[in-house]
């Protein structure tokens, strides 16, 4: 058993201690957090020691035109992204501990020469304040809107963006809007969900219809059959046919892929299929954190640079999301249904669906909490602009940005090493270079010997076996996921 209370509150605590810079504004600003937290075991599999060793917070997405082919800004500052790639920082620099003989490092020799896993006592868990953006957060509105998740009280807790999901007036309004509809209106709208698909002059003539076995609005029966059970109830199922509406997700699907119906109540969105996050005026090309943790389950969390190292990709044991409007699931749906049934992947990877668990504790800074405490006087309640990145590493540490970039950079230092976050692809690009740097030629992986190799696209497209499991993946249940455009990747 995970202690899902004693994780969060780790986590909410670490948030606190960490310096202002980056913080949202209290009473008018909210932010989402998410962590992956260090687990160590003892023989007799006793939690002993856990450690947060990655945290981010953040709720924006940059759109396409701002994309930079230096890999030096970031793309996608939601929470649950900005945790991941802390935590690769900090794998690196474990993993550069280890290729120098450190004793105490987190990595130790595989089988495999030139090879390292995890030592066996450690795993790694990941901890999210709200559900995923996307699919996950498509739940059935069950409990009162007007406050859906009433804070639990932390311990020395002073009270201490974007994907936005609903807030409560909108919640409010919406539940209110169904009441209105009459009951014998329900047969209508379900022949107007069909209409509203491939109707010419709407924004459905950009997308698909829905395919027969892929793309379901919520609550229709079929889709509680479409995969396995594995871990979801059938007590949600049937709460989602009863539910007069549903959060809604600002995520929008990729080409290709279903567009949502739009009709009322539970059907007004499809679930299972591929979104990107929406951008400031313009579109992303950044995934739904719900498809790109889906993503993690099959080929691990570590990244392709990471894999030519590593005899094994490195999964999350559970992900645990804090008190917020939540399904099972949902959850199940977005995050381990998707890729059951994924096959042939190289050895080193397999599936490893995470255990879906839910605290009792919300975050002090949450959209819901920030709404209940808002005055008037400090204008309207938004998404804060900072995102923070703190993970475990010995130099620097911290790393707020706004818009990609360092906060507080002027327009001149932009596109200058000063600007770069410290998680961009970029700088991790060079973490790495000097892990294989500081390898003796004897223990190099026999893949960055075979050719030689110069930009951010040549290493990581020199990770055969990670490219063989995502080829797999995109081939058997995510051919729509948008390729990033090569030219964004040809930096050094």
């Amino acid at each position: 058993m995970w202690p899902v209370d004693k994780i969060a509150r780790l986590c909410y605590d670490h948030f606190r201690n960490l310096p202002k810079r980056g913080k949202p504004e209290l009473g008018r600003e909210w932010t989402l957090l998410a962590a992956v937290v260090e687990v160590r075991e003892n023989p007799n599999g006793e939690k002993i020691e856990l450690k947060v060793v990655s945290l981010g917070t953040g709720t924006k997405c940059i759109g396409r035109t701002a994309m930079s082919p230096k890999g030096d800004i970031l793309n996608d500052s939601h929470a649950e992204i900005i945790a991941r790639r802390g935590c690769v920082r900090y794998l690196m620099e474990q993993l550069r501990l280890a290729v120098l003989g450190e004793s105490n490092a987190l990595f130790c020799p595989a089988e495999e020469v030139g090879k390292w896993k995890v030592h066996p006592e450690v795993s790694f868990v990941f901890f999210t304040s709200h559900t995923p953006c996307g699919d996950a957060s498509i739940i059935p509105m069950m409990e009162s809107p007007s406050q859906p998740c009433p804070m639990v009280k932390m311990e020395d807790d002073e009270g201490e963006g974007s994907d936005t999901p609903d807030t409560p007036d909108t919640a409010l309004k919406r539940r209110v809007e169904w009441q209105e509809e009459q009951a014998n209106k329900r047969h209508r709208a379900d022949q107007q969900t069909h209409q509203a698909v491939g109707r010419p002059g709407e924004e459905m003539r950009t997308c698909s219809p829905p395919p027969a076995e892929k793309a379901h609005p919520v609550g229709d029966p079929c889709k509680a059959s479409e995969t396995p059970e594995t871990g979801a109830r059938e007590g949600d199922v049937a709460k989602e046919r009863q539910a007069p509406d549903v959060h809604r997700t600002g995520a929008k699907s990729v080409p290709g892929e279903a567009c949502d119906p739009k009709a009322p109540g539970v059907r007004y969105h499809n679930t299972g299929v591929l979104r990107v996050k929406p951008g400031r005026g313009e579109p992303t090309l950044s995934l739904a954190c719900s498809d790109k943790m889906a993503r993690w389950a099959v080929l691990g969390f570590q990244g392709a640079l990471l894999s030519h190292y590593l005899q094994e990709a490195i999964y999350f044991r559970a992900v645990i999301t804090g008190k917020c409007p939540y399904s099972q699931h949902a959850m199940q749906r977005a995050l381990c249904n998707r890729c059951a049934q994924v096959t042939d992947l190289p050895p080193g990877f397999s599936i490893h669906p995470p255990e879906l668990l839910q605290s009792s504790l919300e975050f002090a800074h949450s959209q819901a909490q920030t709404q209940h405490s808002h005055q008037s006087h400090k204008g309207r309640v938004s998404p804060c602009g900072a995102a923070i990145s703190w993970c475990a590493v010995p130099n620097q540490p911290l790393d707020v940005t706004a818009n990609g970039y360092k906060q507080g950079i002027t327009k001149k230092a932009v596109g200058t090493p000063l600007a770069r976050s410290l998680i961009s692809k970029v700088e991790l690009f060079h973490i790495f270079q000097t892990v294989v740097t500081a390898t003796s030629n004897v223990l190099l992986p026999s893949s960055l010997r075979e050719r030689e190799l110069q930009t951010y696209w040549d290493y990581k497209q020199a990770a055969g076996a990670y490219q063989q499991a995502w080829q797999q993946l995109r081939t058997q249940v995510f051919s729509l996921w948008p390729r990033s455009p090569r030219e964004l990747l040809q930096f050094r």
